[in-house]
């Protein structure tokens, strides 16, 4: 063999050495990946939250003029919120039977999944009704006051009716509110 044919052979070699290397390399790396679960099958996410799978026991007051509102996923599955509530002023009837509020959105929403048991939360804020009593709004209107409030979850229809735990009503001014997106939440 000419030394110039030597060359290309030992060369040629080497090469061959290299991919039989990084072949067995990527198969020993491969049980490392197979256990971090990246070839196990895909799974479907879990679907919305639906009302009659969710609980809202009352809104607890936060401050002068917001409420927190916490959802219990009490359904047989786990299930996703995703988005800000839409609420809605209602009497002591049913939750069908109630005023909308326009819902300007505060923050980012993000997908929350919620495992049977667990919680999220939003907080909605009003503008608020000035003075004792009948009380006034700074823009002249008239203040709406209700028992109780219907909040829809984002993709589900129908709502959750809740009073205020501390046995008040809702006051406001104006017919708009303003509220965070879900977010997952310590159950109590």
């Amino acid at each position: 063999m000419s030394p110039g044919a030597a060359r290309r052979a030992s060369r040629a070699r080497r090469a061959l050495l290299a991919a039989v290397l990084a072949g067995g390399v990527l198969a020993a790396a491969a049980p490392a990946a197979s256990a971090a679960g990246y070839d196990a099958p895909m799974r479907a996410p879990a679907p919305p939250c639906r009302t009659d799978q969710l609980v809202a026991n009352s809104a607890e007051r936060v401050g002068a003029t917001g409420w927190r509102i916490t959802v219990v996923n009490d359904g047989p599955r786990p299930c996703t919120l995703g988005g800000h509530p839409r609420i809605a002023l209602a009497g002591q009837g049913s939750p069908d039977r109630n005023t909308p509020l326009t819902v300007s959105p505060q923050g980012r929403a993000r997908t929350v999944l919620l495992r049977v048991g667990g919680t999220a939360a939003t907080v909605v804020t009003f503008t608020p009704v000035l003075g004792e009593a009948d009380g006034y709004c700074a823009s002249g209107a008239d203040p709406t006051v209700a028992p109780s409030l219907v909040v829809g979850v984002p993709g589900a229809r129908g709502g959750l009716q809740l009073a205020p735990d501390d046995g008040g009503e809702f006051a406001l001014c104006g017919s708009t509110v303003r509220a965070t997106p879900f977010r997952a939440a310590p159950a109590n």
